[in-house]
């Protein structure tokens, strides 16, 4: 082979709904990586031959998602991919798409308070996969009835956070009918012992009712007021010094007369 090629460090599984990139280093100077995914069950897979990149997107040979692989990068010259000799390579942690997998955002299609009900609707995330029509997968085709959504909801202005748990698409709440409150979406996997828990949605907040102080709070009115308060001083005193100049002009335009 080529033992004195170096060979790759730092190899790392990135995997987000299932697209899934794997990367490593170093940058090649004079070789290139070839990668290989070698599965428990399935036949190893090259892909990005020949590369001079630190990275390759792997998703389309990671279907079986239950399955577990690794990764061979190999370090090789560009001659060297014909001969017989296994090029030096490295190897990967195991990964397993679907334990490993991070859930991501989901998307709120829908929201509504009426009085004392607030309802929002969202939409799972779409995985790189199809099926046979091209349609492409969410994550809640694969995972089935292993998914799970939890609802973080709390009264706006308030710090003070409660959760629902839904297998649906839909939250429905009882909340107070006199408050606006603010929101999120996060997909979680109960079974799972590592990365249960998915990013994020976008927070979001209802506006029945709103006025000006929910929306900026006590602390900008008392400095509108403290603001007020010195420009009516301000205005006062002005006055009282414009009164008094004026007065005092007048005195001095009275006194040659009184001269005379």
């Amino acid at each position: 082979g080529n033992p004195e090629l170096p060979t790759a460090v730092n190899i790392t599984w990135s995997s987000i709904n299932f697209k899934t990139i794997l990367q490593w280093q170093p940058k090649p100077s004079g070789y290139f990586y070839t990668v290989e995914i070698h599965g428990q069950t399935s036949d190893t897979k090259k892909k990005c031959i020949l590369t001079s990149e630190t990275e390759c997107d792997v998703t389309d040979v990671l279907r079986n998602v239950k399955e577990t692989y690794t990764a061979h990068i190999l370090s090789v010259l560009a001659s060297g991919m014909d001969n017989f000799e296994e090029p030096p390579f490295a190897v990967s942690e195991k990964f397993t798409p679907y334990n490993q997998t991070v859930l991501g955002k989901p998307e709120i299609q829908n929201y509504t308070q009426k009085g004392s009900k607030l309802s929002v609707v969202f939409q799972d995330p779409l995985t790189p996969y199809t099926f046979p029509n091209g349609s492409f997968q969410s994550i809640r085709d694969i995972f089935q009835d292993d998914l799970e959504y939890k609802l973080y909801y709390w009264k706006d202005q308030s710090s003070g956070k409660k959760d629902a748990t839904t297998k649906s698409h839909t939250f429905e709440m009882s909340v107070d009918s006199t408050k606006n409150y603010c929101f999120y979406v996060q997909g979680t996997i109960p079974s799972r012992r590592e990365n249960r828990n998915g990013q994020e949605s976008v927070v979001l907040c209802t506006s029945l009712g709103r006025n000006i102080l929910d929306e900026y709070g006590a602390e900008v009115f008392i400095i509108i007021a403290v603001i007020a308060v010195a420009v009516i001083t301000l205005a006062i005193v002005l006055a009282v010094f414009l009164c008094k100049r004026k007065k005092a002009k007048a005195a001095r335009e009275k006194e040659p007369l009184n001269g005379v």
